[in-house]
């Protein structure tokens, strides 16, 4: 699973929008960084083709090689699925995703950007005013 994740990401790098999303099982779900972004396959390719369009998608480094720490990958349990945890950066960016046995498509792929606990206080602060903000009043 290790090696789609690692074209999956190199599509991104290159544009390569037809390839990128090839590698997403058909009913596939996306989490992005901010909590309003959960996607299907259709809503997050609408979403990401101005990128690809423009020849200037993402570009995600995994850290370490296929099986270090950093990118471990275990069994789900009573399935055929696995998941991998990828940490890529900098800045720091981590991802979980599933896939099915088979022909390893992700089915379920979960980018979050960790939060040094030193920051964490300041930031809850912010999201928690950003929130109150956008509140209707």
């Amino acid at each position: 699973m290790a090696a789609v994740l690692d074209d999956w990401h190199a599509a991104a790098a290159a544009a390569d929008e037809q390839r990128y999303f090839k590698h997403f099982a058909p009913d596939a779900v996306f989490l992005g960084t901010d909590a309003t972004e959960r996607w299907t396959v259709e809503e997050f390719r609408r979403y990401a083709h101005p990128y690809f369009a423009m020849g200037k998608a993402w570009t995600f480094k995994p850290v370490g090689p296929p099986h270090c720490p950093s990118r471990a990958t275990a069994p789900s349990p009573g399935s055929t699925r696995r998941s991998i945890r990828q940490t890529s950066g900098p800045p720091a960016a981590r991802a979980s995703s599933s896939g099915s046995k088979g022909a390893w498509k992700i089915a379920h792929y979960n980018l979050s950007v960790p939060i040094p606990n030193g920051l964490l206080k300041e930031f809850k602060e912010r999201i928690e005013a950003q929130a109150k903000s956008a509140s209707p009043r």
